[in-house]
């Protein structure tokens, strides 16, 4: 009987202001713009044997401005334009909907519209993913929001409406963890795996002899 398979761990990546630069709407694939650092960000995840996926909602359906398919058509663009860079994207997931705008079907409640969870549930059982030992990057409060009811680890950048929004928390007393885009994320977590990792290779009893020996 073979053994299950190992979970992977995750970065999930808001699109719009994380990878890509923030615009009122994105209709087609041309108005794609990435970000200085999406490319080397989403690389260093992947050679660090993350899985990378971007989760983001997208009302432009639900409003109208376009179709599930024009919607598919930006995003086939979007993660040819990282595999073309030797960057791949593990999948791209997008909500439609709108809660109080747009048309029927897509305005309504739904589980997948972030700060909800649903995309990054429907992910991690797709995609086989370990969620406690995974990441949030976006620019928005909702982004890490999305991942914090599930143990993912959240980290809002400085892009699109990240500044904004960092001092919106800070007023509100909540202090999230900051990085200046994702290329600094990344390099955040990546860290943050070595460390554990590091860390793991001693051991308890090693790590135990080292607190022992700092109380004396």
């Amino acid at each position: 009987m073979s053994a299950p398979r190992a979970l992977r761990s995750a970065v999930f990546l808001d699109r719009d202001g994380t990878l890509t630069c923030e615009s009122d709407w994105v209709r087609s694939a041309a108005d794609l713009a990435l970000l200085d650092g999406a490319i080397e960000a989403v690389r260093a995840l992947e050679r660090g044997g993350y899985a990378v996926v971007v989760i983001t909602n997208q009302s432009a359906v639900a409003r109208g401005l376009v179709t599930e398919s024009e919607l598919a058509a930006i995003h086939a663009e979007l993660a040819a334009r990282f595999a073309n860079a030797g960057a791949p994207l593990d999948a791209i997931y997008a909500c439609p909907h709108h809660p109080t705008e747009g048309f029927a079907p897509y305005r309504r409640e739904c589980d997948c519209r972030k700060p909800k969870s649903g995309l990054l549930e429907r992910a991690a059982r797709e995609l086989e993913l370990d969620l406690a030992r995974s990441w949030i990057v976006g620019d928005a409060e909702r982004d890490l929001a999305a991942g914090a009811g599930l143990g993912v680890r959240g980290i809002l950048v400085g892009t699109g409406k990240g500044v904004a929004e960092l001092a919106r928390m800070r007023a509100a007393g909540r202090e999230p963890t900051f990085a200046a885009d994702v290329r600094a994320a990344a390099e955040r977590i990546l860290a943050a795996n070595r460390r554990a990792t590091e860390t793991s290779a001693r051991g308890p009893d090693t790590t135990d002899r080292e607190a022992t020996d700092q109380g004396k």
